[in-house]
């Protein structure tokens, strides 16, 4: 999908969820989906992304797969660069402070996460790179 394509899908999803209180339909219709805004490491604006996430405890838990391709997504870079984020979950809209897994939480999490949504096995099998795990703290 070209970048524009993705920004007008990911546009639709997120006033869906909005409109919705954190429910869409389609392709995600039952997924456990949050929307993370993030400042951009470059630009410095806004920038939301709708994905499927899973919880570890109290951590809500998201993977860096960019759909298998070979970089990772922006809002990876810009929570890398700038931790502090937004998240919509449902109804609610809070503060949360994110990090990177390590190697050995990352496999745990990555394996936990692709067992209930088996799209992420499919996701490392087409990349070299390895898919970051990232996961979220409610800032206090």
């Amino acid at each position: 999908m070209e970048s524009r394509e993705m920004l007008s899908f990911n546009d639709r999803i997120i006033e869906e969820f909005r409109a919705n209180g954190g429910k869409v339909g389609g392709d995600f219709e039952g997924a456990p989906m949050l929307l993370l805004t993030t400042t951009g490491a470059k630009s410095g604006q806004a920038r939301t992304s709708p994905l499927v996430y899973t919880q570890d405890g109290d951590r809500l838990v998201i993977i860096a797969s960019n759909g298998g391709a070979d970089s990772h997504p922006s809002w990876y870079f810009n929570l890398v660069a700038n931790p502090l984020v937004t998240l919509e979950v449902g109804t609610e809209t809070f503060q949360a402070k994110a990090s990177v897994a390590e190697p050995d939480e990352r496999r745990r999490l990555f394996d936990a996460q692709a067992e209930l949504m088996p799209g992420f096995k499919d996701y490392e099998t087409k990349t070299d790179r390895v898919i970051p795990v990232v996961t979220f703290e409610r800032a206090s």
